[in-house]
Order: structure tokens, then sequence, then C-alpha cells
């Protein structure tokens, strides 16, 4: 099983709005979405923080996989 990210990057997408911005809101680097954009794991601090700036919650912008 893998986390994905898809739904962040749609959120983003949406919202017309770059990582580079989240970064901003959120207060955060960009080498956690860096990571996250590999597919990487990130600490849950980083994934609350994000969902405080977008307003959301974790279902919203990450989904857990199950690796066939």
């Amino acid at each position: 099983m893998y986390i994905s990210y898809k739904k962040l990057w749609m959120k983003l997408a949406g919202l017309e709005m770059r990582k580079k911005d989240l970064c901003a809101l959120a207060k955060i680097s960009m080498a956690p979405l860096t990571k996250m954009g590999k597919g990487g794991h990130v600490t849950s601090e980083i994934l609350m923080k994000i969902c405080i700036a977008l307003d959301c919650t974790f279902d919203e912008i990450a989904e857990i996989v199950r690796k066939e």
C-alpha cells in the first residue's frame, strides 16, 4: 500500500493554486511537496498544516492505495 496525493494536486489545480502558493499559505518549505510529488513520505505535521491552510480534511488531499 502507498499514499497517493493525486487528490491534493487536483485540489490545487481547481483552486488555481501553485505549489509555491501552498507553501506560503501553509508555512512549509518546498521540500515536502517535492517528496509528495515523487510518492515519498511526509510527516503528519506537514499534512495537518496543508489541511489547515486549505480548510480541508486528510481524505480530501490523500488516499491509501493498495498495490496490485
